[in-house]
């Protein structure tokens, strides 16, 4: 009985150790969302969507294995990437390490979303960076596209990236200043009529959260970001613009009664000269549950014709863990 008790607490020990640098991260929402077109002879639709997300991180020391799994509906009310319904797809996978003063990592992410480009992931990406004086430099390189070399740092409060890639450059500007944000972003092709760049501006007045974002792409340039200004992530996205047009939008937030509310006015120049609004009001709940509760009203109306004229109600609980 004894030797019984000792192997199970031996075992105990080894699962815990096993186990320990082993971790779960995630968060889930569901969403209803009623659209009420302008048009009568375009359908009003009403729509239950979910989003699933699994993070599971292995680390052994400076080393990290990283998956990201998902299982989501699609924009469009189609199924998940995979093309069923109930399964997850794989989107981060990468392990990083690091070889002295060099961080390297290796596999595929998600780049991220801006203002100007859409996220996007490539598979046997590889990123090695180290900081020199203060000044970071990175290289990264995949299978399927250019290399690229970028130098970052900071100097008198300001934050400077510039990306040198093979067909273009990327410059990122940030500061804050007598409590103002600002930032600017910028991708200039070698191509002609290729570039894009944005700005933002940000503060706070009177506890109010006031933010001003412009999005300018040239004639042969398509604004593809999914940020607070809009979905613009092409045919997958909520709004699918053409090259050449540009997007500014304003947002107010601030707390009420335990609530976040905000307004968002977006306008996106519109093919024929006139702009499409777009118009979104929100209020945003932390629930007991430990949940979240988000209602969002939009009325849309696309100055460049009516069949895509609509109001929507979108009701959302989320949680994370």
């Amino acid at each position: 009985m004894k030797k019984q008790l000792l192997i199970a607490a031996v075992a105990a020990t080894m699962t815990t150790v096993s186990m320990a640098d082993i971790s779960i991260t995630g968060g889930a929402k569901i969403n209803y969302t009623n659209t009420d077109y302008e048009l009568a002879t375009k359908n009003d639709s009403n729509a239950f969507k979910h989003d699933i997300d699994l993070t599971v991180v292995g680390q052994s020391g400076a080393t990290k294995v990283v998956v990201v799994m998902a299982n989501e509906t699609a924009e469009n009310g189609a199924a998940n990437a995979d093309g069923t319904s109930n399964g997850f797809d794989l989107e981060d996978r990468y392990v990083s390490s690091s070889v002295g003063d060099v961080n390297v990592k290796v596999g595929t992410w998600d780049n991220g979303n801006d203002f100007v480009s859409a996220s996007k992931r490539a598979d046997g990406k590889f990123s090695a960076n180290t900081t020199v004086g203060g000044v970071k430099i990175t290289y990264d390189a995949a299978n399927v596209s250019d290399e690229a070399v970028t130098v970052s740092g900071s100097m008198g409060g300001v934050n400077a990236s510039y990306k040198q890639e093979t067909a273009g450059e990327e410059i990122k500007l940030s500061t804050t200043v007598a409590g103002v944000s600002l930032a600017y972003h910028a991708d200039n092709s070698d191509t002609a009529n290729q570039d894009t760049s944005s700005i933002e501006v940000s503060g706070q007045v009177s506890g109010v959260t006031l933010t001003y974002a412009q999005a300018d792409a040239d004639t042969g340039a398509t604004i593809e970001g999914d940020t607070w200004m809009g979905d613009f992530e092409g045919a997958s996205g909520a709004y699918d613009l053409t090259a050449g047009q540009d997007v500014a939008a304003m947002k107010v937030s601030t707390s009420m009664a335990g609530n976040t509310v905000a307004f968002t006015r977006t306008d996106i120049d519109g093919v024929t000269g006139k702009n499409t609004e777009i118009n979104k009001f929100t209020v945003t709940r932390p629930l007991a549950s430990g949940a979240t509760f988000e209602a969002t009203y939009t009325d849309l109306s696309d100055a460049d014709g009516t069949a895509n004229d609509m109001t929507s109600l979108d009701l959302e609980l989320a949680v994370k863990f």
